[in-house]
This record gives C-alpha cells, structure tokens and sequence, in this order.
C-alpha cells in the first residue's frame, strides 16, 4: 500500500502547499519523535540540519516545537550536507536526525528526510507507523510541560562531518598539486565542500558558494553540470565535481570537460571496496538479467520514401541541398553522422562511389545511383566556396551538424503528412529493407552497411519479411 506522506525519498513539495507547512511540519515532529523517543535511553535527542532554502526558517521552528511538545531534546546544525546528518545522528548517539531539504529541486520546494539512530534511512514499516502517529490526536503525543525537550543551536556541525570523512583515508594521503573544481549548487555543501577538499590539499575553484535562499539549485549543480565543464577547461582543474542541494549526489567532469558516467563513479567504489575486503561478494553475482526484446527498427515504404524525396523544392538553394543529402541517405544506407562528416575529396562523381569512415574509423567504400549523383552534381556546382572541407554547408557556410539537418528532414516530412515516429536512421533502415525486398543478399547489406557482425544486419529480415514468405512459397517444395 502506498504511504500518505513519505515518498521514495522522505516528504517533498511546495512550500505553504499541502504538506509543506507550519502546521504539518510540527505534526511530522511531533509524531516522529514520538516513536523515536521510546528508545531506552537516558535522553531522548534529536538532530536537524537543513540546506539553504528560505523556507528552512519558517518549516525548522514549527519541527522543533513539535519534537520539544513531545519531549524530544534537539539539537540543530544549519546548513549541512544530508550525509553529514547521517554520520552525526550516529556518531552523536541520537535517536534521529531530520534533514529539512528537497535536494535537487528548485527553491520553492522542501521537505525531510529521516534517519534513525544508526545514520540510516527508514524502512517503510517505521514510516507508516509514523504515519499513523502523524494522523492520531496530537493529546495523547504532548508530553507535560516538566518533560518538555530543550533545544541547543550547534556551530560546529561541518567540522564534526569533516573530521569523520578525514578518518577515511590514509594518514599519508593527499590532494597537494591537484586542482579541483567544486560547484557546491549555493545549497547544504557550500561550506563543508571546500573545506574538505582544501583540507586534503588540493587548490579549490569553488562555485555555487553564496547562498541567498533563493538560489539553490538555479543554474548551478548538479541539475546544470555545463557549470564545471567550462570551469574545468577555464582553470585547467583535473576534476570537476557538481553537488546537489543537499549534497547528497554528484555529478563529476574529467579534465577535459567531459562528464563521467555514475556507472563508472560506483564500479571504481566497488572495486575499492572489494580491495579493502568491504565488498566480499559481487552484489549483482544473484541478479539474473533480463532477455533484452528485440528492437525492430522503423523503416518506410517505397512510396514514403519517394515522397520525401520529391518534398524539396530544387530551386531554393537550401531545399536543393536537402535533396542532395536525402537521396545520399537513402542511396547509400550512411549514418547521418556520416553524411555530414562527407568531404569533397571523399566523392569519385566519375565512378559514382563515395569514401565513408563509419564507427572506429572503418572505411567502406559505397556505390550510389543516377538519381543520387544527378542530385549531389546540382548541388556541388552551385555550392558556395568555403574553407570547409565537408560537402554539405549551412547557410552560414559551416559544416552541417547532424542535428541541424535532421531537424530539416523533419519539415519535409510535416509538409508530406508522413508518420512522426521516424528517427535519424529511419532511411538507413529503409535502404537495407528495399534491397532485401528486391533480392539483395544479406552479405552485400551487410557491407554496404558498415556492419562487423552479420546477425547486426539480419534484423533487417524481420522487417523484410513479406518477402521472404513470398520467397519460401515459391521455392519450397511444401510451400
């Protein structure tokens, strides 16, 4: 069954809207420190830290008021990192900690997240028993005014986080001589961020540090990494490292700009992990893999196809040029990529081939028509003089980008009413199709494709497959 108040991560949403307000919020304490306080413990304490939102003055009163009702004692930290309040809930010896955050969403939201006494989220047993405190008369929850909690303000929060994060690694270990871009999304990690990093050695370029309550997030972090992209090739940093509202996820840049995949960030923990005997068992060694359905990929008919390729109108310079590109597409079965990437030393006009470089850099060499060569000729005797190399020109008289003539391809395929789910490759697709249609051998498609693996291209029978019925009845003895 589905929870009323806690979603995949905690409580979230508009600020004054539904549960995000005074009201609710001291609900939420009160409930919440309720069940957390019939620990048997000597004293019932609570931790709250929250990132930089505005509405984290309005919301963390009203939590405090309903944690102290119930007799809870708190203790709260200001802006930390979610990851912080973990680690001190448990190293503190609290019965909770209660992160006032909406992570990576924009200012206008909050919400908490909730953390029992061993630093670690809640099950959903523990957050539906909550969720009937939260519902329940708040009388029986009150506890007399000589029970009442107290409530300390603590300024040493981020050292307490750093010092713990420090006891991770090596004694000699270092950062001295590395440069680090850190955007820290103006949120929970502007301070302990840099910190950290400067305190390992490296030289920091921190951004996203000068939280005003309204800027979380906004054009910065982990929801805007082209931030450290371009801070990392600016300053020459080794890394780039985008944080998000409250801290609690990364997105990371290598020294060129280029983002690296999560997938790449947890193998390396895990092979980290397994070095130091953390990991002893692979986590995916039970996970049986799903059988991956078959992609058929969309073609078009003869007649689409012919559509389209009547739709420019040869007297307009650009829509000559799209003719020219179309009937090179549909000729030859290039990748767009590849299409785009075409020089002019890379055409034989007299022998009707052209010079493709495909994926590795493959060379294949591809025949084309009459009616493909009687197009790219029109085009390339009128086409303007640049100091591109590359055939096809924008009206800029740049190289074409990829994106720009498919974005072109597309208003002729609006202006000839045909189908909307046809992609890039679709006339790629198209071309292996009609030739095995029309009789072609799988061997030769494969060829003019580009393809290594012959059973890349067999895909192309499921789709041919009209034929191939037609083939088996008029050659099979049973057919």
């Amino acid at each position: 069954m589905k929870n009323k108040y806690f979603g995949t991560d905690g409580i979230r949403g508009t600020v004054n809207q539904g549960n995000i307000t005074g009201e609710k919020f001291f609900k939420f304490g009160l409930a919440s420190g309720t069940y957390f306080k019939n620990q048997k413990k000597l004293k019932q304490v609570a931790i709250i830290a929250k990132d930089t939102r505005l509405s984290g003055y309005t919301l963390e009163p009203a939590l405090v008021s309903g944690l102290v009702s119930g007799g809870m004692h708190v203790f709260t930290l200001g802006p930390l990192p979610t990851n912080g309040l973990a680690m001190l809930t448990k190293s503190m010896k609290a019965n909770m900690g209660i992160m006032i955050t909406a992570s990576h969403n924009p200012y206008h939201d909050n919400g908490l997240k909730l953390f029992g006494p061993d630093g670690m989220k809640l099950s959903d047993q523990i957050e539906k028993k909550i969720e009937k405190l939260i519902d329940a008369k708040n009388t029986k929850q009150l506890t007399n005014p000589k029970s009442l909690g107290r409530v300390k303000r603590l300024e040493d929060g981020n050292d307490k986080y750093i010092k713990i994060l420090r006891k991770n690694f090596p004694k000699n270990f270092h950062l001295k001589g590395t440069k680090i871009v850190l955007d820290c999304a103006n949120g929970a990690g502007y301070k302990a961020g840099p910190e950290l990093l400067r305190s390992l050695g490296a030289k920091v370029i921190a951004i996203g540090i000068n939280p005003n309550g309204l800027n979380i997030n906004n054009n910065c972090g982990s929801t805007y990494p082209n931030k450290i992209k371009l801070a990392v090739k600016k300053h020459k940093a080794h890394l780039g490292i985008s944080l998000d509202g409250d801290a609690d996820r990364i997105i990371m840049c290598d020294e060129a700009g280029k983002i690296i995949d999560g997938d790449q960030i947890i193998a390396a923990l895990a092979l980290q992990w397994k070095k130091k005997n953390i990991l002893k068992d692979s986590p995916i060694s039970e996970v049986i893999t799903p059988k991956k359905e078959k992609y058929l990929p969309s073609s078009m008919s003869e007649d689409e196809v012919d559509r389209l390729l009547k739709s420019p109108d040869s007297s307009n310079k650009t829509e000559k040029r799209d003719k020219a590109m179309i009937e090179m597409l549909y000729a030859t079965g290039m990748r767009i990529s590849e299409l785009v990437n075409l020089k002019l030393t890379d055409v034989d006009m007299q022998r009707s081939v052209a010079k493709v470089f495909g994926k590795g850099k493959k060379e294949r060499l591809i025949p084309f028509g009459e009616a493909a060569l009687e197009a790219l000729s029109e085009y390339v005797s009128e086409r303007e003089k640049s100091a591109s190399k590359e055939i096809f020109l924008s009206n800029r008289g740049k190289k074409l980008s990829r994106v720009a003539f498919w974005q072109r391809i597309k208003i002729y395929l609006l202006r000839e009413n045909l189908k909307n789910s046809i992609s890039p490759h679709t006339l790629r697709h198209a071309f292996a199709t009609h030739l095995l249609n029309r009789g072609a051998d799988l061997r030769s498609v494969q060829l003019l494709l580009g393809h290594s693996d012959l059973s890349t291209t067999q895909i192309y029978t499921h789709i041919a497959k009209q034929r191939l019925s037609e083939v088996l009845k008029k050659h099979h003895p049973r057919g």
